[in-house]
């Protein structure tokens, strides 16, 4: 009696839990339906316009913000933005400090600023949309009769032969042959004017046929070395292949697609500044330095000291913190923000390079381990790192240091931090919709 018993109630037992476990299973696979239709239906909607629509209020994680604004205290960094973004969702965007302390302007999320070398990632994005568009290949020679920038004028000025080797892919991942032991091209506007006997500065076309008279540091492909006039190079190809200006054919095709509608080429004088644009600093105990145009007259370093606008894809794109999180997100290979590159091309732009070779746009692409692109020049510094797990943490300033490109490692250490400390309590939201 007592064994029938025991038997009665264990299959009661198991009944009951069968029961329990299928209730259980229904309603996470309906959870899980909700969420997937629900993040369907997010990215499907237009995209924001992020730069009309955020502000701090939007973001308030005091603990969070007191360990940034400490870090930029002890910086001397009068402005800066700070975004998060977790699967393709961003969670946090946040202005720190001063847009412009002088008018007593607050930064904003939404206030743009140069991203300095983070220019060559939009540049290689917008390549590999090309290729994507079938409109050109990663091995195309760029010089020569059967090149790409095959115009008489570079054929006509090219002296060393091995310029006729070099291709779209050895100018992305800084393999092309140029160095700047002799000074970087795009960054000595002053002697190029008197040394050539100028009457104003060159613009890119000009300054490219006076670089072809040169002879080049190494073989294309055998080497390697930071090239700023490799990505200038690659504008004047967007420029030839599209028969577009290069702010116009990646604005359009590019920018806009992937929800960024505030991203343009940066001026060189305040006076000429963007509407929302920042203010940029020196670091401290830097000293004007001459005109870059050869006047004569001494400037600040960051308005004046360089041809800023003619970096063109190398260096001369404004953004916001935000919006460039919005194009990180849109090449990322996640489904909550549409992509805009096929999939291989990703994953070309993102495979990790064996002996610290550069990446296509970004610096490195380790597996395992954050993708990294960094920009700094005189009033600008910028980081943008995306992990293995999803998460995108974006810095810019509109402060220089005196530390130069090393201030992204201090960065970086920064955001190591902030995961560990904030990862688990940052809000739940979804600022892109």
């Amino acid at each position: 009696m007592k064994k029938r018993q025991r038997k009665k109630i264990a299959i009661l037992i198991l009944i009951v839990t069968v029961a329990l476990i299928a209730v259980i299973v229904n309603h996470c696979t309906n959870t899980r339906a909700q969420s997937e239709s629900h993040s369907t239906y997010k990215s499907q909607l237009p995209p924001k316009r992020l730069n009309e629509t955020l502000s701090n209020d939007m973001s308030q994680f005091p603990a969070l913000d007191n360990a940034i604004t400490r870090y930029l205290n002890r910086w001397e960094i009068k402005g800066a933005q700070f975004v998060w973004c977790r699967n393709d969702s961003l969670l946090y965007a946040r202005g720190y400090g001063y847009a412009d302390k002088e008018k007593a302007i607050k930064m904003q999320p939404s206030n743009i600023m140069r991203i300095a070398s983070v220019s060559k990632l939009v540049t290689a994005i917008t390549i590999m949309h090309l290729v994507d568009e079938g409109q050109l290949l990663l091995s195309d020679n760029v010089f020569g009769e059967r090149g790409i920038l095959n115009d008489s004028v570079y054929t006509a000025a090219i002296k060393d032969p091995r310029y006729y080797n070099i291709t779209v892919e050895h100018l992305l991942r800084h393999q092309a042959g140029f160095t700047t032991k002799a000074g970087d091209p795009m960054f000595s506007t002053r002697h190029i004017i008197k040394n050539n006997n100028l009457d104003s500065p060159p613009d890119n076309a000009t300054l490219l046929r006076l670089q072809l008279r040169r002879r080049l540091a190494y073989t294309p492909g055998t080497s390697q070395a930071y090239s700023n006039i490799g990505y200038m190079i690659l504008s004047l190809i967007i420029k030839k292949v599209t028969s577009q200006s290069y702010e116009d054919y990646v604005t359009v095709n590019v920018l806009e697609p992937a929800g960024c509608f505030d991203f343009h080429i940066a001026a060189n004088y305040y006076e000429q500044r963007l509407q929302n644009e920042v203010r940029y600093y020196p670091h401290g105990g830097c000293t004007p330095q001459p005109e870059y145009t050869g006047s004569g007259k001494e400037v600040p370093r960051c308005y004046g000291g360089n041809d800023v606008t003619h970096l063109s894809g190398a260096g001369a794109w404004v953004a916001s913190a935000p919006e460039l999180a919005r194009l990180i997100a849109s090449v990322d290979s996640l489904p909550h923000v549409p992509d805009i590159l096929e999939s291989n091309s990703i994953a070309q732009m993102t495979e990790e390079q064996p002996d610290y070779r550069f990446s296509l746009g970004w610096n490195s692409t380790p597996e395992g381990k954050p993708w990294s692109r960094t920009g700094s020049f005189a009033g600008t510094t910028a980081l943008v790192l995306r992990y293995p797990d999803g998460d995108i943490m974006i810095m810019l300033t509109n402060t220089s240091t005196w530390k130069g490109h090393d201030f992204s490692k201090e960065t970086k250490n920064l955001f190591n931090t902030l995961r560990q400390n904030y990862s688990k309590q940052l809000p739940i939201q979804d600022l892109f919709y």
